[in-house]
């Protein structure tokens, strides 16, 4: 067991699961807001590294696992132009919002939504041409469970994109995140979100979460052929690459 599967929003006490979809059910309706404000809208620039990245393989049939708002499967559609995503998630909430922005833009066709456990998905195997996600791993309650179901669905040599929040690990950017990580950005969180305890579990949840080449080692042991990674912004995101 990796720590941060045992990293929890609410209690010690029940899943970890169960807590992960209650908060960001209960945060959906501020998520976006606070996810651009928190990172200075460097989320955007991070997604759009990652677009740029999977251009390359021209994937068709994509799926989106832990999609929240639908932001990163939105991007995907409309830059990638791939004939079908499928969007997952564990909070209707989250899902509720990315439908009603899905529907906004035209894209009901391309993209679809469905409540999804990722340590099990439906899905046959061998069914996308690349699996993604976006800020959504480190929230896995079995991470490599997780990792291996996304595996699984893929295509042989199709490609898993992840991009993850991160500790730097240089001076002066990992002190200077420490700070904002642990005093700014759960105090601000929980002033619009109103939830106390969201936000620093965000905090937690990227300290404990195995990254860099580590990250790349579980990749390979759950199955994918190849895997690298790639600092982004000082090592605040980072982005993930595995080939099946």
């Amino acid at each position: 067991m990796y720590t941060q599967e045992t990293i929890k929003p609410y209690s010690e006490e029940g899943e970890k699961k169960a807590q992960v979809e209650a908060m960001f059910n209960n945060i959906a309706p501020t998520y976006d807001t606070l996810n651009h404000r928190l990172s200075w809208n460097i989320d955007r620039l991070w997604r759009n590294t990652a677009i740029r990245v999977l251009a390359k393989m021209k994937p068709q049939r994509i799926l989106d696992v832990a999609t929240g708002t639908g932001d990163f499967a939105i991007l995907q559609a409309e830059h990638l132009k791939p004939q079908h995503i499928t969007a997952t998630d564990i909070a209707e909430g989250m899902m509720a919002i990315g439908r009603e922005k899905v529907e906004q833009k035209g894209l009901s066709e391309v993209i679809t939504f469905a409540k999804e456990d990722c340590t099990a998905l439906s899905y046959p195997t061998g069914s996308f041409d690349a699996v993604t996600s976006a800020f959504g791993i480190r929230n896995f309650q079995d991470l490599e469970k997780g990792l291996s179901e996304m595996c699984r669905v893929l295509k042989p040599k199709g490609t898993l994109c992840v991009i993850e929040l991160t500790t730097p690990v240089s001076f002066p950017m990992k002190q200077l995140f420490g700070i904002y990580s642990s005093m700014v950005l759960p105090l601000y969180g929980r002033l619009i979100s109103k939830d106390a305890s969201a936000y620093t579990y965000l905090n937690k949840s990227i300290a404990a979460f195995p990254q860099g080449e580590t990250m790349v080692e579980i990749l390979k042991k759950v199955g994918f052929r190849k895997a690298s990674f790639r600092r982004l912004t000082f090592g605040i995101c980072t982005l993930y690459l595995g080939v099946k």
